[in-house]
């Protein structure tokens, strides 16, 4: 992705900001996705077809997760290490959602559908912030 594309999506053509806004985006969206499961395991583990406990467990580590995340996009300049751990636990996200999707899960056709969805949008959040941190490390080269 150029640089002038991550600056349109961020409204920013500032590496900096773009970076802290991609990071505070991403704490949004895995926070709202942790309180879901927190709050409506039950329902949502129906709909899914995934077990409530399990939505559980992922809430609370999506709830601890989205503020770390958060407390990186607050700073004032995200260090390199934080945003590049970030970066790959995306990643390790998406992938993982694929696999057990493939290998151990056996969802409703709209678990299945949020799975990859999920991944998808976690992995769009990992080149994002990854294209910002590479465009904050040129411009300060």
């Amino acid at each position: 992705m150029s640089a002038i594309q991550l600056a349109a999506l961020a409204r920013t053509a500032e590496p900096q900001s773009m970076l802290r806004r991609f990071l505070a985006l991403d704490a949004v969206v895995t926070g709202v996705n942790a309180l879901a499961y927190l709050a409506l395991s039950g329902p949502l583990g129906r709909l899914l077809g995934v077990g409530s406990g399990l939505l559980l467990a992922l809430g609370a580590f999506l709830a601890v997760y989205a503020a770390g995340v958060g407390l990186l996009a607050a700073r004032r300049r995200p260090p390199a290490l934080g945003v590049r751990a970030v970066v790959e636990l995306n990643l390790a996200w998406s992938a993982v959602s694929c696999v057990a999707l493939a290998l151990w899960l056996t969802p409703s056709a709209a678990g299945a559908v949020w799975a990859v969805l999920q991944a998808v949008v976690v992995a769009a959040f990992a080149l994002l912030q990854y294209g910002a941190l590479k465009a904050r490390q040129a411009r300060n080269d």
